[in-house]
């Protein structure tokens, strides 16, 4: 599924740029101070850091599924009209589209994260065997850092979309594409973060990277970046 190109159009939201935070929102704030705390205070090693900022991208897109898996469940009534005027129900498909193209693209940044920082040729990891060998990777601290990454998430998730109702009128396709957004910032600053783990630079690019994330999260909404209502217009047109 391709989107049309009136869809494309309206990717962008006017009102993008956040003018009020959300109490749940400091709880992700706290997880990305978190790791510079660590770092700066308690000797938590930057290299291991930086592999939990890279598995922050499957954390979102763990809870993306779990997103979409609500909005189908609670509205298995939603459906598509093709050109032949047959009702197709578009949960399951969106769901299994999204696995394999997030997952291709996870997979292609990761590998490209941990070979521009030199983790891959340290640690002998491949493409293959990265599923199975990353928790070895990871010591105590990181792992707490992981899980409150996951915690943070998780909040956010319950406060922002199912105690407020949001589940009952967020369409799919903008869900599927959200995370997608926030992942193309963090890979360019991860990228130009690994460069400096190369020189031994570690510690410069937690404070940055975390700056940055911050920075983000105080100033645009990631849910309203999506034009959601006119782009699945787009993919519904584009599949009759």
């Amino acid at each position: 599924m391709i989107p049309s190109e009136k869809a494309k159009l309206v990717i962008l939201h006017p009102d993008m740029f956040k003018r009020t935070i959300h109490p749940s929102e400091y709880f992700l704030i706290a997880a990305n101070i978190l790791p510079v705390i660590g770092v700066l205070a308690w000797g938590w090693s930057p290299i291991e850091v930086f592999i939990v900022y890279c598995l922050e991208t499957i954390i979102i897109g763990i809870l993306t599924l779990v997103k979409m898996g609500i909005v189908t469940i609670t509205r298995n009534q939603e459906s598509w009209q093709t050109a032949g005027g047959k009702s197709v129900k578009p949960g399951l498909a969106l769901m299994l589209f999204f696995i394999f193209h997030y997952g291709m693209f996870v997979a292609i940044q990761m590998g490209l994260f941990f070979s521009v920082s030199g983790i891959a040729s340290k640690a002998n990891i491949g493409f293959f065997n990265f599923f199975y060998k990353w928790p070895s990777l990871l010591n105590k601290d990181a792992l707490i850092m992981l899980i409150a990454f996951f915690f943070c998430y998780g909040f956010k998730m319950l406060v922002d979309f199912i105690f407020t109702g949001k589940y009952k009128t967020a369409t799919l396709v903008g869900l599927m594409f959200e995370p997608y957004i926030r992942i193309f910032i963090q890979q360019f600053t991860v990228i130009l973060g690994s460069i400096f783990l190369t020189f031994g630079a570690g510690k410069v690019f937690i404070i940055i990277f975390a700056m940055i994330k911050i920075a983000f999260e105080l100033f645009i909404d990631y849910g309203k970046i999506i034009n959601e209502e006119k782009l699945e217009q787009g993919f519904q047109s584009d599949n009759q």
